[in-house]
């Protein structure tokens, strides 16, 4: 019989196999040397003990993964701009849930609170184990034309510099079995004309993931990311007029499943991602968009 833990709550990964063959197809396991395991090693919940950092986590699809998160066992430091009433109850809720969490408010474009969220969360909570890089801005512009130079700034320093800083600073405190994920959207693969900058940074976070993950992967820290379609966060009234809020989501152009998701319907795809339940996944990109096919 083999044995691949190193504990109750880790795996070790076989690296390499004997050689052997079999004259049948498909084949028999118990003929197998080592056996294939069939179970991996599992916590009661899938994040005990595990510390988040998770940006625009007040609210949306960052509310719905502290949630999450912190009914997986996980402690949350959530990083918020300025939405203070968003993030007080978003911290209520945690500690009904029997969470610790701590709050922490500032700009994300400046690389020096990145720093302090960093250092704070691991001073409070004593490590660093899962990265979610989730804030971001959208401005609706009719035509490249109508984006300021202005602008095009503010979008990339907050939706792209920021995940660097982030990543720079929480990357020394971060260890084997570490995981970062980052939201990028559906936009970065069918593109939005209204979106263009948007969308761009949106296409760079796929990029930044798919290269970090080559990066990281001999030292053991996974880096993947989400795209999600149209969910109802607080981003589109704020995005878009009402009239067009009343049908957001709701056409075949838009989603096969005419209706805009819930940051519910997203949050399991970052749980799955910082659990050991994808311990062979890097460099890979979730889709809960509604039915639309993307190219991964």
């Amino acid at each position: 019989m083999n044995n691949y833990y190193n504990d109750k709550n880790h795996c070790t990964f076989p690296v390499g196999f004997p050689p052997q063959h079999q004259d049948q197809q498909p084949g028999l396991e118990y003929m197998m040397t080592p056996l294939p395991m069939s179970e991996c090693c599992k916590l009661c919940r899938k994040l005990e003990n595990k510390v988040a950092l998770i940006t625009g986590g007040d609210s949306g699809i960052g509310r719905a993964v502290a949630y999450d998160f912190v009914k997986e066992g996980a402690k949350v430091a959530i990083v918020y701009f300025d939405e203070e009433c968003d993030a007080k109850e978003t911290a209520e809720k945690i500690r009904l849930l029997g969470g610790e969490c701590i709050l922490l408010k500032g700009d994300l474009k400046n690389p020096g609170f990145a720093k302090s969220c960093v250092e704070k969360t691991v001073h409070c909570f004593g490590t660093l184990d899962i990265l979610v890089n989730n804030h971001a801005f959208q401005f609706v512009q009719r035509s490249i034309l109508d984006i300021s130079h202005e602008q095009l700034r503010f979008i990339f320093q907050n939706n792209v510099f920021s995940f660097f800083y982030l990543i720079q600073y929480a990357l020394p405190y971060m260890k084997k079995g570490s995981s970062i994920i980052n939201t990028t959207s559906v936009t970065a693969y069918e593109g939005n004309k209204e979106l263009i900058d948007y969308s761009s940074t949106k296409g760079a976070i796929v990029a930044l993931t798919r290269s970090l993950s080559l990066s990281l992967a001999e030292k053991g820290i996974r880096v993947n990311a989400v795209a999600p379609g149209p969910i109802w966060t607080p981003l589109i009234p704020a995005s878009y007029s009402a009239e067009e809020v009343k049908t957001f989501g709701t056409k075949t152009s838009q989603v096969p499943m005419m209706r805009a998701g819930q940051p519910c319907e997203v949050s399991p795809c970052f749980v799955f991602l910082a659990s050991e339940d994808a311990s062979y996944m890097t460099g890979q990109v979730l889709h809960p968009n509604g039915g639309t096919i993307v190219g991964s």
